[in-house]
C-alpha cells in the first residue's frame, strides 16, 4: 500500500471542485510535485449510471502516469453505489479511493452525502465497508471534518476507526464554522491521538500557507502527512522545496500560466469551455503593479493564443521566454 511509502510528513493535493482537473494536476506535478494527488470529487449515483459515466471520467477523472499515485474522491450516500464505483475506479487504474464525509455544500448535504454523514456515523461505516469490497486490493481513504454544527471527535472519529480506512484526513473546522474560523489544529491532533496503533494515517488540512509551516504543524500534533488546497491555486510551484514563491518572477508566472492553459486545451477541447480556465488567470497573475487591469484583459481571452497575444502586447510584461 503506497501510503506506507513515505517519510513523515508526507504532503497532499487536496480535491477542489473546479479547480484540481486533470490539467491542474499536471501542471503541479510538473512544478513541484507533491507525495499524494486527488481527484476533485464524483458522484457514485452518477459513475454508477451508464449514460454519465464517459462523460464523469473525461470531465473529472482523467489522468496521466505524472500524477501518481493518485486518489479518486467519491461522493453520496447508497452503500451499493460505492461498492460498484470502487470496482469501476479501480478498472481505470487509480492508486486508491477516497470517500468525501467532509463537503459542507448544501446540495451535497441535502443528499445525505459529504459533511452529513457525520450525523449518520453508521451509514458512513457501512459505505467505508462497501468501498473497500469494490475496491479489491486498492486504499481506501476518508476526508472529513471535525463535526457538523459543533466539535465531536471521539463519537465521529471513534466510529471511522472502527471501520479500518488506511488513511482519514482531517479538515480542522465543522460544516457550520466552514471557513469563517480559524483550523482547529489541537483537534487533529486529538485525532491523530485516538488513531494511535490503529495503522490508519492521519492526515491535516486547513490553511497551511507554506511547506515549513506544514512540516512544523505536522510535528507539533504528531501528524502523517498534511494536505494543502487553496495556497497552491496560482502557485503550482507549492510542494517544491527547492522554489521559494516569494522569488518566482513574473515571467515564470506566465510560463507557468501559458503552459497551463494550452494542457487544459489539450485535454478539454469538446469538454470544456475555455472560460472555465478563468479562475486561474486571476490566481497567477496577482501581486504587482498594473495586475488588475491585465486580469481584466486577459479574462476576456477565448483560448490560450489570446491569451499570449494579450500578454505580449501588455506594456507591463516584459518577457523572455515565451
Amino acid at each position: 500500500m503506497f501510503w506506507n511509502d513515505f517519510k513523515r510528513p508526507f504532503f497532499v493535493l487536496a480535491p477542489m471542485h473546479g479547480v484540481t482537473d486533470a490539467a491542474f494536476r499536471q501542471v503541479v506535478a510538473h512544478y513541484g510535485k507533491p507525495d499524494v494527488i486527488f481527484t476533485e470529487f464524483v458522484s457514485v449515483d452518477g459513475l454508477c449510471h451508464p449514460k454519465s459515466q464517459k462523460k464523469i471520467v473525461d470531465y473529472y477523472l482523467k489522468y496521466d502516469d505524472s500524477q501518481r499515485p493518485i486518489i479518486a474522491q467519491i461522493w453520496g450516500s447508497n452503500p451499493e453505489n460505492f461498492r460498484q464505483s470502487a470496482q469501476y475506479v479501480s478498472s481505470l487504474g487509480f492508486d486508491g479511493i477516497d470517500i468525501n464525509m467532509g463537503c459542507p455544500d448544501k446540495n451535497i448535504v441535502k443528499q445525505g452525502g459529504g459533511a452529513a454523514l457525520i450525523q449518520t456515523p453508521k451509514l458512513a461505516v457501512e459505505i467505508i465497508k462497501s468501498a473497500k469490497e469494490g475496491a479489491g486490493d486498492l486504499p481506501v481513504s476518508v476526508k472529513t471534518r471535525i463535526g457538523f454544527d459543533k466539535i465531536m471527535i471521539e463519537s465521529w472519529i471513534e466510529k471511522l476507526i472502527e471501520a479500518k480506512p488506511d488513511a482519514i484526513t482531517i479538515h480542522g473546522r465543522t460544516k457550520k464554522e466552514l471557513s469563517k474560523v480559524p483550523t482547529h489544529w489541537d483537534k487533529i491532533g486529538l485525532v491523530a491521538s485516538i488513531a494511535k496503533g490503529s495503522g490508519i494515517k492521519i492526515i491535516g488540512n486547513g490553511d497551511v500557507s507554506s511547506l515549513k509551516e506544514g512540516n512544523d504543524i505536522a510535528q507539533k500534533y504528531e501528524l502523517d502527512g498534511i494536505m494543502v488546497g487553496r495556497a497552491v491555486l496560482g502557485n503550482p510551484w507549492f510542494f517544491n522545496p527547492e522554489v521559494d514563491y516569494e522569488n518566482v518572477s513574473l515571467e515564470q508566472k506566465i510560463e507557468a500560466l501559458l503552459f497551463h492553459a494550452r494542457l487544459f486545451e489539450k485535454i478539454f477541447t469538446g469538454i470544456k469551455r475555455f472560460n472555465h480556465f478563468r479562475k486561474h488567470i486571476k490566481a497567477y497573475m496577482s501581486g504587482f503593479r498594473g495586475a488588475s487591469e491585465l486580469r481584466a484583459k486577459l479574462m476576456q481571452a477565448k483560448d490560450s493564443k489570446e491569451l499570449e497575444l494579450i500578454l505580449r502586447s501588455n506594456a507591463i510584461i516584459r518577457m523572455s521566454n515565451l
